[in-house]
């Protein structure tokens, strides 16, 4: 009887044990964290925003860090398969996703069979966003505020054509919220990318366009687009006599962000680190100077409130998708 109370008691003992030291172990493994190279996936080409904003945050935490944290480019399906290789990977820090909207919050309502579940990823920084702009060929269009461009689609109704970086991309989606919510019809053209349909709109094969900021603005210093709107919340201190979108349209707001997660179940003391330090890395004035020149404001902030603003833009997107019944050519 004593020697099985005893053999109970140390099965307890043990049990205690574990659980102490489960509880001490992540705030440990974080104190170490990184103690060898960090990986992180960008789900789309070297050369663009979405790999050009995460590799400035990944110089500065190498030497921060004092480890090697190197960007790796897996691109494909919109961004689906990097996202779904960091999905899978072990969640201790190693193996980060850097990424844009589409893997984190739209293309769950585009594509019926995703191999990840975008929600289920742990939120650590939206780094840096630059909103969408409402550009015009001028020759094409006469309008020069978004209610005189309004006024005119509603009098020629499905003839003004709208460039697209392709069907289900933030370009495209920002056009459908634009007709939803003014009531208006565009013709959508569907390019493949955005150098391609931004080339399309200069050339007039095109009358309009969403862009994100850091590609099209110069053509607006250079006489050849115009800018009636931007879709910040508010107006941007580097333009500040361009209006918003939302002056219009209240509540419209478009923009292409940069957001860095990790895989399903990583400790928190671990995203907690990575997020302290990547803020650190916003607040650097070179790095900020850089942003600048892409056009992409700073966000930062906790992982909470990256989570809310990720979980706001599936709202969002995934309303406008159902309202105008945006389906994929599969």
């Amino acid at each position: 009887m004593g020697g099985q109370l005893g053999r109970a008691g140390f099965r307890q003992s043990v049990i205690a044990f574990g659980l102490v030291a489960a509880g001490l172990g992540a705030p440990a493994q974080a104190q170490n964290y990184p103690d060898h190279a960090v990986r992180i996936v960008v789900p789309f080409p070297a050369g663009g925003t979405a790999d050009a904003v995460p590799r400035l945050i990944a110089d500065f935490l190498s030497r921060k860090w004092n480890q090697p944290v190197v960007i790796e480019n897996r691109t494909g399906a919109a961004g689906n398969i990097g996202a779904e290789v960091v999905f899978r990977s072990a969640p201790d820090g190693y193996t980060l996703l850097s990424a844009p909207p589409p893997p984190l919050v739209t293309n769950q309502n585009l594509y019926p069979n995703l191999g990840f579940d975008p929600m289920q990823f742990e939120a650590i920084s939206v780094m840096a966003h630059v909103p969408s702009g409402l550009f015009v060929n001028p020759d094409k269009i006469k309008a020069n505020t978004v209610p005189e461009l309004i006024d005119y689609l509603k009098q020629n109704p499905d003839k003004v054509t709208a460039a697209t970086q392709g069907n289900g991309t933030t370009s495209h989606l920002t056009s459908e919220m634009f007709q939803l919510m003014a009531k208006v019809k565009l013709r959508n053209i569907p390019y493949r990318g955005s150098a391609p349909a931004l080339q399309g709109l200069l050339a007039g094969d095109v009358d309009i366009m969403f862009d994100n900021l850091g590609v099209s603005l110069p053509m607006v210093a250079a006489g050849k687009l115009k800018l009636l709107a931007v879709a910040s919340p508010q107006r941007m201190a580097e333009l500040p006599k361009v209006p918003t979108m939302s002056e219009t349209l209240p509540g419209f707001e478009s923009a292409a962000w940069y957001a860095i997660v990790a895989p399903p179940k990583t400790p928190k003391a671990i995203v907690d680190k990575i997020n302290a330090d990547v803020g650190e890395a916003l607040k650097q004035p070179d790095i900020q100077s850089k942003l600048k020149n892409l056009s992409a404001e700073v966000y930062g902030g906790s992982p909470e409130r990256a989570s809310k603003y990720m979980h706001e833009e599936v709202e969002r997107w995934g309303s406008v998708i159902k309202a105008a019944n945006i389906k994929l050519e599969q």
